[in-house]
């Protein structure tokens, strides 16, 4: 696979770049970054996936969350990707919740968004394919974690895919985008009309019917500006019900930005860590 080198930097004795492939499963060219810390010098590293939310890009979080210094003390790499497709030719809407900027973590199967908006393939095997051919990662200890619609991609692919996420934690996700105006809209237009098939891609409800086998770790803020829409008292009830290890944190005066997220990435990225190397 071609790999063309758009940047790289040094950040805390490790090297920040950031990258651009052709993918076969979205038909598109897809940027993405990745954060080597210092510790690859040694071997393979631990790799922790940041999914972000709506809007985003593999820039948001590389530059805003503060991620690389807790990254390189802690020996994780970290990996960005984009949150959809882009280009001439793909599918888009003026709307900013949906089409570019807004895959939602799913593989779609509606016109005309079916041909190009494939994140779920993208982020749990193209991608994955690339970096563990071109970067000394090891794929035996991946953790996953994301903000918002990126929180949401994270709980949804560790519930189905528990033997590849071997941690799983998010910032304020979409936590019941089937019962939310932040859900129903995309997994129509998406995945089309029928509720059954946005099951798969609601973590309260991966929560009722399966949960992880390991724990989760989520941070919510009260003061978030989107709490009706992300319903995070529904997954809360859905892993009290379950008694799910882990644990649901409501964290006092915080709202939706990236000033909450990078205030609590430091306790994020630990606790993969911690995980992490017990498996690497």
């Amino acid at each position: 696979m071609t790999l063309e080198t758009i940047s790289e930097n040094r950040s805390f004795d490790g090297i920040q770049g950031v990258y651009r492939h052709a993918s076969a499963v979205t038909g598109t060219d897809m940027t993405f970054a990745v954060y080597l810390p210092p510790a690859v010098e040694s071997g393979p590293v631990p790799v922790l996936w940041y999914l972000s939310g709506l809007t985003c890009t593999h820039e948001n979080a590389m530059t805003k969350a503060g991620a690389q210094e807790h990254a390189a003390r802690e020996g994780i790499a970290l990996i960005f990707p984009d949150t959809s497709p882009r280009g001439e030719g793909v599918a888009d809407d003026e709307a900013y919740d949906l089409g570019q900027g807004a895959g939602f973590y799913v593989n779609a199967t509606q016109e005309p968004w079916v041909k190009h908006f494939r994140m779920w393939d993208y982020i749990a095997q193209d991608l994955p394919d690339l970096l563990f051919s071109q970067f000394p990662l090891d794929r035996e200890a991946q953790g996953i974690t994301g903000h918002s619609m990126g929180g949401h991609g994270a709980l949804t692919l560790a519930m189905t895919m528990p033997e590849t996420y071997r941690s799983v934690s998010a910032f304020a996700p979409i936590a019941n985008p089937t019962e939310s105006d932040w859900g129903r809209k995309q997994l129509t237009a998406y995945l089309g009309d029928d509720p059954a098939a946005w099951a798969a891609h609601d973590a309260t409800l991966l929560m009722r019917e399966q949960g992880y086998p390991g724990e989760v770790l989520i941070d919510q803020g009260t003061e978030d500006q989107f709490l009706d829409l992300l319903r995070p008292e529904a997954l809360a009830q859905a892993i009290a019900a379950r008694r799910q290890p882990g644990v649901m944190r409501m964290q006092q005066g915080y709202d939706h930005s990236y000033f909450f997220v990078q205030s609590f990435m430091g306790d994020h990225i630990g606790w993969h860590a911690e995980r992490l190397w017990q498996n690497a």
